[in-house]
């Protein structure tokens, strides 16, 4: 009864802020021309519950891009609407001038949202740890997260991934959680495995599973999609690649039957030990278990300012990279996004990390 009263609670308020920012926008209209009172409520209801009617079929797919493109009214009208507010009661004779300024500022956060969307870029960085028994002196690694792949963010911009991590002529590619949107369907439907198959490395392509494969429930689907792709997903298993390093993937947090790290660690340490865990969780962990170099997403490192200040209050490490004793960790803003096709105070991106391996005292 509880749970139930809570979501009754949650749908109130949802509608009553849906509902104020509809008689915001029909007010400001109003100043131009007149507009059908119940025709704008239905359409403007329709927008902001969009995003729950496509979840009934995968059939209305129209519904999940408005619905994700309406979430960035949401996001930004809690803060916009209730200025212009102010403003309108203090100066009555503005209103069009007030309501146009608002607009304009939802089309600028559009404009630079798109653009650092679906332009991404490389970050480079050189670390140096213990060669142990390596019989390499470098790795060149690729760490990408967060694709979301689904209807928006789409084959193109997977297509867009694969050319700059082929660019970087990587040894190894780690595809940290969140490859898909929910459900794989749309990258069954949209042919997204011809694209992923022209990755190259020189070890191996390697994927884990993230949240939204969870939240998807379609788990065997996605890793027979991504083992189609040449992706090898590692879902609590630690395996030897090449003779040069241990690799773990460890199954996401929302699994909450996944295996302890301890139980993952390699039984002979003489090589060096990446891991791929979404959810950056808790770093002392691997700190403890003497990992070289971890691997994260998630975060989205907020996605759309200011929700950056919620993940760095979350996670020890949100976003970038951290020496952490003598372990390496990286946490990635992701590739793709969840939601809407923008970001803010982050950036689509993938990691291309040159990695130095010396013979030193351990």
């Amino acid at each position: 009864m509880k749970k139930i009263g809570s979501i009754i609670l949650a749908i109130i308020i949802y509608s009553s802020i849906v509902f104020y920012f509809g008689w915001s926008v029909s007010t400001w209209l109003e100043a131009f021309f007149t507009i059908n009172s119940w025709l704008f409520l239905v359409i403007w209801f329709l927008f902001a519950f969009a995003i729950i009617i496509a979840r009934l079929d995968h059939r209305l797919r129209t519904f999940s891009i408005i619905g994700s493109y309406w979430l960035i009214v949401m996001q930004y009208g809690i803060l916009l609407f209730p200025v212009a507010t102010i403003f309108a009661w203090v100066f009555p004779g503005q209103l069009k001038l007030i309501g146009g300024i608002v607009l304009l500022f939802f089309v600028l956060i559009m404009l630079l949202g798109t653009y650092n969307a679906f332009s991404p870029v490389v970050r480079e960085l050189k670390i140096t740890m213990p060669k142990k028994d390596a019989s390499v002196d470098s790795l060149k690694v690729v760490v990408a997260s967060d694709f979301h792949l689904g209807l928006l963010s789409n084959k193109a911009h997977l297509m867009r991934f694969v050319k700059k991590s082929n660019e970087q002529n990587p040894d190894l590619v780690l595809l940290v959680g969140d490859l898909v949107d929910d459900d794989p369907i749309w990258f069954v439907k949209k042919g997204m495995s011809e694209v992923m198959k022209q990755l190259r490395s020189t070890y191996g392509n390697y994927g884990v599973l993230g949240n939204h494969e969870y939240y998807g429930k379609k788990i065997p689907l996605l890793i027979e999609e991504m083992e189609a792709s040449s992706v090898q997903m590692l879902l609590d298993e630690t395996i030897l690649v090449a003779d040069t390093f241990y690799l773990t993937g460890r199954e996401d947090l929302t699994n909450r039957n996944r295996k302890e790290l301890s139980e993952l660690a390699p039984k002979e340490k003489n090589l060096p030990w990446f891991v791929m865990d979404h959810t950056p969780s808790n770093l002392l962990i691997p700190e403890k278990e003497r990992v070289d170099f971890h691997v994260s997403g998630h975060t989205h490192r907020g996605q759309m300012w200011p929700n950056h200040l919620f993940t760095q209050r979350i996670f020890e490490l949100d976003y970038g990279y951290r020496e952490k004793g003598s372990m390496h960790a990286i946490v990635s803003s992701g590739f793709g996004f969840w939601g809407p096709p923008i970001r803010l105070g982050s950036r689509s991106e993938l990691w291309s990390i040159e990695i130095k391996l010396e013979d030193v005292e351990v």
